[in-house]
């Protein structure tokens, strides 16, 4: 299998200190608590929505409120790595492995994919609905989840779509269809529906190449904070751009506001630790699990003056976390470590 032939550099890119993770992460205890980690990652990306898209809500901007929340994040992430020798140590690692060539120069811009998805939260969250710009984003996580698995983009390689891992995918799709179908007797922007989604893929794409970076730094931080430089500069960019043409808003003082970025530094991190796990796909399908989850509390408790929950989105999300449950109990049930790549 390919994933058998990439597995000797890519355990080169690792310190030698963890030379035994490659046996414990194909284990069944670490199995079960990436899946964890995966579905809380993916609850933290629904409540972030909520915040992001209120946050541009009120200031008017998409552009300024996804520049703050990314440079909020990279303001904690670099005070991080002060007082956390690894993460420093790693960026050398990085460097030693761009030099090499085990790892690609494309692959340190997913921050931009980070960037887009944030902005896409000020653009459309607060219009669709926490619950429906999920389930878009869920669809393109689990396209991109799909193809990212068959083409080997993660640090895991190859990971072959077993029937399950066929089904899960096509239920989660169905789930999208179903929540979207309550949506169309209203006046939802069909187009704006595809920003999440293109964010979606981009996610699935972001979280593969998060994991090659932070294997080849052997630090989740390293990566994380590389992620959150790169999308910051970019949204900064573009906010001063826009900025410059219609003006610059008023910040609010409503500290909750802000939040947007930490919750970011939690789930990136979180993601990036465990994409090599699970794959690509199965992260997808698992955030999706929290990520639904999540927003349909938020739409419950907190609901978009906007756009009303519909009972249709509610049974779109049941779907969703079936597709999950199809997907993730039997691999990790037959995931053996001389299979993993393979899966």
């Amino acid at each position: 299998m390919a994933s058998s032939d990439r597995s000797q550099p890519e355990a080169a890119d690792l310190p030698a200190r963890p030379a035994a993770h490659p046996h414990l992460e194909r284990g069944q205890l670490p199995v079960l608590l990436a899946l964890v980690i995966a579905v809380a990652a993916g609850a933290l990306t629904a409540v972030q929505s909520r915040i992001n898209g209120e946050f541009a809500r009120v200031v008017g901007d998409p552009y300024t409120a996804a520049a703050i929340s990314f440079g909020s994040g990279l303001l904690i992430l670099s005070l991080a790595m002060c007082v956390w020798k690894p993460g420093r140590v790693g960026l050398g690692r990085v460097r030693e492995a761009l030099a090499d060539r085990r790892l690609a120069w494309w692959m340190l811009l997913g921050g931009l994919a980070g960037a887009w998805f944030v902005t896409t939260q000020g653009l459309s969250a607060a219009t669709l609905g926490v619950a429906l710009f999920t389930v878009a984003i869920v669809a393109g996580q689990t396209v991109g989840g799909i193809l990212f698995d068959l083409i080997g983009l993660g640090p895991g390689g190859r990971r072959r779509l077993t029937p399950t891992r066929v089904l899960g995918a096509v239920l989660a799709l169905g789930a999208i269809a179903w929540a979207v179908s309550a949506q169309l007797a209203h006046d939802v922007p069909l187009l704006l529906m595809l920003l999440p989604f293109t964010a979606g893929v981009g996610v699935g794409w972001q979280q593969a190449v998060n994991g090659r970076v932070k294997q080849a730094a052997g630090s989740a931080l390293t990566a994380t904070f590389g992620n959150f430089l790169g999308g910051t500069i970019a949204l900064v960019v573009a906010a001063l751009v826009h900025g410059a043409v219609a003006g610059f808003p008023a910040l609010p003082g409503t500290w909750w506001l802000y939040l947007g970025g930490a919750l970011g530094c939690v789930f990136i991190a979180a993601q990036a630790a465990v994409v090599r796990t699970i794959g690509v796909l199965l992260l997808a399908l698992c955030g999706v699990a929290g990520q639904l989850a999540a927003a349909l509390a938020l739409d419950l408790l907190l609901p978009t003056a906007e756009r009303p929950l519909e009972l249709a989105t509610v049974g779109g999300t049941v779907l969703a976390l079936v597709a999950v449950l199809v997907a993730s109990i039997r691999w990790s049930r037959h995931a053996h470590p001389a299979k993993d790549g393979a899966e």
